[in-house]
């Protein structure tokens, strides 16, 4: 399971679905053990198909060794940490994956000028080193002296690294899918209320925009390719032309707003992937 500290404003989400998970796997004739990461780092885990939603870096780095030693290890600890906002958007960037124009920045450098070249005054400034912990995690600023306040702000809590994405005008969608399975779901944050910091509404009421849901589908699988993530979830805008691009990509997110679906195609995901590799 994941600690509490990366489930920040969705603790029970985040174990709903992972309880909802090992359920759906038990009910498929398998025998699950659930661990909290914390006995997860203490070296409890002897099993060698491990399903998992760890975020702390000790957790991750354990994942890989285990991967590389040959355990099936669902979401890679390599995807996990391809998650991380810096190695994120280089990836994104260096992929030709929509994304949002962004400088990466060491916290305890003057930004102001390079913003000003970049043309970007509205942005968020969001951590670059590790996952998303806090609402502060997270910062929209409205001009270029704003930005360098809430930097050194982070410099100041030991945030080292940093994401500066220009702002995007236009509808934010948010999207879950399972790799490998026809699961896909978007929905408007902002209509249902669904919200972990309160940042949907920064962007108002979506205008509805038509965009290409098949494209939408596509790309999000792409991303999912790239980072390695099989459970994922994210963020995007759609523009008034209706340009997709992504802003955010997670892996395993809450599924709140369609769990049960979810749960069902995670579980079976999880089983093709272990039939898989013992026919190899």
């Amino acid at each position: 399971m994941r600690a509490g500290a990366f489930s920040p404003n969705h603790i029970g989400n985040d174990a709903t679905i992972f309880n909802g998970v090992a359920e759906q796997l038990r009910k498929r004739g398998c025998e699950v053990i659930v661990y909290n990461e914390e006995q997860f780092m203490a070296g409890a885990v002897k099993e060698r198909i491990i399903l998992n939603m760890c975020r702390e870096q000790r957790s991750i780095a354990l994942l890989q060794e285990l991967e590389d030693d040959g355990a099936l290890v669902i979401n890679s600890g390599y995807g996990i940490e391809n998650c991380i906002r810096e190695r994120m958007a280089r990836i994104f960037m260096g992929s030709n994956i929509p994304y949002p124009d962004s400088l990466i920045v060491n916290t305890d450098e003057g930004v102001m000028g390079a913003l000003a070249e970049a043309g970007m005054e509205r942005c968020w400034i969001k951590r670059g080193e590790s996952h998303t912990m806090h609402k502060e995690d997270v910062s929209q600023v409205r001009h270029r002296q704003e930005a360098q306040e809430v930097l050194q702000e982070y410099f100041l809590r030991g945030i080292k690294r940093a994401v500066i994405n220009r702002h995007l005008e236009g509808d934010l969608l948010k999207f879950y899918g399972v790799a490998g399975t026809p699961f896909f779901y978007w929905f408007y944050p902002f209509e249902s209320h669904h919200s972990k910091f309160g940042n949907e509404n920064v962007n108002g009421s979506p205008r509805h925009t038509l965009f290409d849901e098949g494209y939408l589908k596509a790309l999000c699988a792409r991303a999912a390719d790239l980072l390695d993530v099989k459970i994922y979830g994210g963020d995007c805008i759609v523009d008034a032309e209706g340009k997709i691009t992504i802003i955010d990509f997670n892996d395993w997110p809450s599924y709140a707003p369609c769990r049960a679906e979810a749960a069902t195609a995670i579980a079976k995901s999880v089983i093709s992937e272990i039939n898989e590799r013992q026919a190899r």
